[in-house]
This record gives structure tokens, sequence and C-alpha cells, in this order.
């Protein structure tokens, strides 16, 4: 067996490349490790010289990590595609969530509104001022630390609705998720990987990057919420 990788990630897709990576330690017998983390302590590392083979993260993040040099440009590529989801703490009543007013409505209901540091918190303000309600709601915005996730907020009753990739929020003990945002609100995000300048085995990196895009790896994919890019759902 070749020495093994070692790969950094966003928590977004933490589940996901544990069950890819264990799929590829059997067959092809690739060794392959990764370390998740919050996307901005990641990128962070890396900019700071982190020695690690393959990185995943949100697109934008991988696009100004590859601008700056710390990925080889020609190995990138767009891997899964996250949808951002509603959800309340289990216990609390299931809210109506097909329409822009039903949306409208869960917002000024909510005390407290949680959200990431993250893609997906970004998304969510930017859909807020879009909506007319950033000045309304910001007062009851909690954005959790890098790394933590906002589903802990739910299930502690330390927040009313929150909003999170489907990944971070599906299957969390005391949190019940409503569902993607209705029509022109949908917030997505792209999740993309490429090799690090930094690895010592680029082209061993590179050819273990190709197996993510299998049909094991898509349907990790699936079943943690996420689409594979460029498939159809």
């Amino acid at each position: 067996m070749d020495p093994e990788l070692s790969g950094l990630s966003s928590m977004a897709t933490r589940q996901i490349l544990a069950e890819v990576t264990a799929q590829l330690r059997h067959d092809p017998g690739v060794a392959l490790r990764f370390e998740s983390a919050g996307g901005v302590a990641i990128a962070r590392r890396v900019r700071e010289g982190a020695a690690a083979d393959l990185l995943v993260l949100a697109q934008d993040a991988i696009a100004a990590l590859t601008r700056e040099g710390h990925l080889l440009a020609d190995t990138v590529r767009p891997l899964w595609v996250s949808r951002v989801v509603a959800a309340v703490p289990a216990d609390a009543p299931a809210r109506a969530l097909a329409t822009e007013a039903d949306l409208r409505a869960a917002l000024l209901a909510a005390p407290r509104i949680a959200c990431s540091t993250g893609p997906s918190g970004d998304a969510l303000l930017g859909l807020l001022d879009r909506l007319g309600l950033a000045g309304v709601l910001r007062p009851r915005l909690l954005q959790t630390p890098p790394g933590v996730p906002v589903g802990s907020l739910l299930a502690a009753g330390d927040a009313d609705l929150a909003f999170q990739q489907h990944s971070e929020l599906m299957d969390v003990p005391g949190v019940r998720v409503l569902g993607t945002l209705p029509g022109d609100t949908a917030i997505s995000s792209t999740f993309s990987a490429g090799v690090l300048t930094a690895s010592a085995r680029p082209e061993r990196a590179a050819a273990v990057l190709g197996l993510f895009g299998s049909g094991a790896a898509s349907a990790a994919a699936r079943a943690r919420g996420m689409q594979p890019y460029g498939r159809p759902a």
C-alpha cells in the first residue's frame, strides 16, 4: 500500500469524507486520512503552510486559495452541492416552509436565529438583506464561532430557528429539520477539492482525488444530504 495521504476539510463534508476514505481503503487500497475543522480555520492553516495533500472546502475558499498559489490549479474540481436547510428544536412544532411568505413568517416569529460564520451564514445574511429583513432580524442573529455546529444551539435550547448545510443538521439529536428554503430564497454551496502545492506526492494525490467522482462516493454524498456536482437529483 502507498504511504498515507492526508487531507483537510471543513466540517460540512466531514461525514462524507469519512465514508469515502473508508471505501477507498478497501478498493483500490488507498490510505487516506482527512482532518476536519471550521472552514475559516482550515483556510488559515493552509495559508500558514499546513502540510497536507488534499483540500476540500467551499468553492469560493478554494478559488481564493488557488489564486494565492496554495493549490495546483489543474487539479481543482467541484465535487458536491449542498443545500441550506432551516431547522428548529426537536420539541418545537413543525412550521410550513413551502413559500417565501412561510419563510418570512418563520423568521419574524423566531426570537433567536442561529447561523454559521461559513458560506451558509454569509448567504443567509445576504438573503435577509434581499428580503428587507436585515434591520429587524440582525439583533436576533446568533453566529456560531468557526467549527461550532449550529445544531448545537438548537439542541441546547439556545436558538429557536437555525440555518446551515443539510449535512451538518441532519441526524443531530434534538434537532428537527424543516427542509430547504423555498423558491428563489434557496441557498446552495458547492464544495470543491484540489491538490495542495505543499503535497509531497501531488501525482498520487491527484489520482486519488479522481476517485471522488465514483458511484460509491456519489452515494455517500447523497446519503449525507449533498448532490454530486453536475448530476441530476
